[in-house]
């Protein structure tokens, strides 16, 4: 067993029989997220590197440490990528690493066309709360055994398990892209996703905000080009059009700008087919993505109740992805709230899975 594996497994092992809450840490990039960061910090980026990559497979497995960035940049000398589109979040030292990834199991823009993170997700190597060292899945989609645990760990926040390894799904990048753009009000463009939603048209990703809404559309050139002939709108530059999609995934656009220390940023989770919603007066307008289904809104604590209570009349959640202070998280779902069934499955889980509490306390309520 490599020293770093082996190091980290032992530190599980004596967290449990002492135990000792652990704070599971990557890059560090994603903990403006969630509720406290409690514990004993057990530095995961020393399991650092792509383990094995077969580009005509369709599949790399990384360890958990590795940088995000290393990740891509390996898939984009063979032309592929992880279709899902993960966000980084960087900033100055805080790199994200292929283990946040899974366990933050956030998506970008195309993830209402492509998938999500837990899509991709084969094969998983993991330490429990017990520090029993456990693979599940594996390299290829029709190894079925472990297959639905591996999934588990996508968007677990480290309270399952430490992801020491990780096994991928990665995708060819299309061969031709397009991204156009309409001058539209917000119901307009909703109908518009809809009505192309239900059409054999190449669509990838969509944003709507600010009067205008963007759609990209990928795959074979004949397709794109058909599309664009028949959908009109005006075509984007390639390097504005790649541009503005990188400051949507990395929360960059103007319109997350706009937000004041005193406003929360709210994710909303709702059908694609949802109406505009009505929000309390005063309020920006939303930033509208995934063809309808995610919806960022901007407002204060004071207006909770009334956007909670907009998205469930819609069929949807609301929950708060971002707070510049400590006090607006008191009392705020953090996470999708639960019924009663399904919090028993989850507290089942992390009972077989880490029975003392130890992984990442406090990080989802868990």
């Amino acid at each position: 067993m490599e020293t770093a594996l082996h190091n980290i497994l032992e530190r599980v092992r004596a967290a449990a029989a002492d135990a000792t809450p652990l704070r599971l840490c990557g890059g560090g990039s994603k903990d403006f997220h969630g509720l406290a960061l409690e514990g004993t910090p057990l530095d995961l980026r020393p399991l650092r590197g792509i383990i094995s990559y077969e580009p005509t497979e369709l599949v790399v497995t990384a360890r958990a440490g590795t940088p995000l960035q290393e990740l891509q940049a390996t898939l984009a000398q063979a032309g592929q990528a992880l279709a899902f589109e993960p966000p980084d979040f960087a900033l100055g030292d805080k790199q994200p690493t292929v283990g946040g990834m899974v366990a933050a199991g956030w998506s970008g823009p195309a993830r209402a066309s492509s998938g999500a993170v837990r899509d991709f997700v084969l094969g998983v190597e993991i330490i429990n709360g017990r520090g029993e060292l456990l693979r599940y899945g594996g390299q290829v989609m029709k190894n079925v055994a472990g297959y639905d645990v591996s999934r588990l760990m996508a968007g677990s926040w480290g309270t399952l398990g430490v992801i020491t390894e990780v096994s991928l799904k990665v995708l060819p990048v299309a061969p031709a892209q397009a991204t156009l753009v309409f001058a539209m009000n917000e119901a307009q463009a909703l109908e518009a996703l809809n009505r192309w939603g239900g059409q054999p048209l190449p669509l990838n990703a969509s944003c709507w905000a600010q009067g205008q809404l963007w759609l990209r559309l990928c795959g074979a050139q004949a397709a794109v080009q058909a599309a664009c002939q028949k959908l009109g709108g005006e075509r984007l530059p390639d390097d504005q059009a790649a541009a503005l999609w990188h400051s949507l995934c990395e929360q960059q656009h103007p319109w997350f700008a706009q937000r004041s220390d005193a406003d929360a940023l709210w994710r909303l989770s709702l059908p694609q087919t949802a109406a505009p919603l009505a929000l309390p007066e005063g309020l920006a307008a939303p930033l509208i993505e995934w063809h309808g289904a995610q919806r960022w809104v901007q407002a204060p604590r004071s207006m909770a109740s009334a956007i909670t209570a907009a998205a469930q009349a819609a069929g949807g959640s609301a929950t708060i992805f971002r707070a510049e202070r400590a006090d607006q998280l008191s009392n705020w779902p953090i996470f999708n709230p639960q019924s009663a069934t399904l919090q028993a499955v989850h507290a089942q889980l992390k009972k077989a899975f880490d029975p003392h509490g130890l992984l990442n306390p406090g990080r989802t309520g868990l």
